[in-house]
């Protein structure tokens, strides 16, 4: 049985057209149904639903055989030992710092300067700030990133942006590109040697839906 581990939403919803390249069909839709494995057209293939931050946790321990995940959850997690054999070009988006409109943003993050930044990924603004020898103050939310600033609790957000009209709709205002962001394919090295004939049928399926996109 091979077991792929995706998250409901966007990633879900992009990856169908790949599953149906490589053959597979899911069989229930995660939104009406209650169960957390669902069923394929192939009797050998399952997939089970997981938060996009769990997938890599699934994969690299062997929950799961192969799944998708954002590289933005890879990068902040790190994945030593995961193969990534695809980026799939599925669930575009950028990552960003974001303050409110206004905010002197050049004068705060200047070389040398700190700033007090709220995200949900502290590793990567980590980085990011250290790269531009600014002193960084993170404090780590799981949600509303845009309410920060305007309640004083951070100056500035690094955060996921789509088409920025969150950002817009709060008054705050992009002012650094930190990474580009898509999916990835990953795929668990051990199940790779165990059952490499299957998975390498679906890997081999979804770079040739991925290269037919392009």
């Amino acid at each position: 049985m091979i077991t792929l581990a995706l998250s409901k939403g966007r990633i879900f919803d992009e990856t169908l057209p790949l599953l149906a390249a490589a053959g597979i069909e899911v069989l229930e839709d995660p939104e009406t149904s209650r169960k957390l494995i669902l069923p394929t057209s192939r009797d050998d293939v399952r997939v089970i639903l997981v938060r996009a931050s769990d997938v890599p946790t699934y994969v690299t321990y062997g929950g799961a055989d192969l799944g998708v995940a954002g590289l933005d959850v890879l990068a902040e997690q790190g994945a030593p030992g995961l193969y990534q054999p695809l980026d799939l070009g599925i669930a575009r988006c950028h990552m960003a710092v974001a303050v409110p409109a206004g905010f002197d943003y050049a004068s705060a993050a200047r070389a040398g300067g700190r700033i007090t930044v709220a995200t949900k990924y502290p590793a990567i603004a980590r980085e990011f700030f250290a790269r531009k020898g600014v002193h960084v103050d993170l404090i780590k939310l799981y949600g509303s990133m845009e309410l920060a600033p305007l309640t004083g609790l951070a100056q500035a957000i690094v955060d996921l942006v789509s088409s920025g009209q969150t950002l817009k709709a709060n008054r705050l205002v992009e002012v650094e590109r930190v990474m580009d962001v898509s999916s990835r394919l990953v795929v668990n090295q051990a199940a790779l040697k165990l059952h490499t004939a299957p998975l390498r049928r679906i890997i081999d399926a979804f770079a040739q839906a991925v290269h037919e996109q392009a």
